[in-house]
């Protein structure tokens, strides 16, 4: 299976799919056996993701930080903010 865009695939020969009934199959995000398996791996690992917090109030400054490529991490919207005024 290929997940994730690449540039070139290389070249394969019909023949070595027929014999044992095999398949390719692509996927931009893997489907959810695969999503489960990378997050039991991270979880057992302690690997956390690396966000950047922001009030659904600052969404727009957000937006202008993520045209100029000023972002480091994934912006996480607390969604405590969408009780609070502007």
């Amino acid at each position: 299976m290929t997940v994730g865009a690449i540039d070139m695939v290389p070249s394969l020969h019909s023949g070595l799919l027929v014999g044992g009934q095999k398949s390719v199959a692509g996927s931009a995000i893997g489907g959810l056996p695969e999503t489960q398996e990378l997050l039991n791996f991270c979880a057992a690992k302690t690997i956390l993701p690396e966000t950047e917090t922001i009030a659904i109030q600052d969404i727009n400054h957000a937006f202008e930080r993520m045209e100029k490529a000023d972002v480091k991490y994934r912006f996480v919207i607390d969604m405590a903010s969408l009780g609070r005024g502007s």
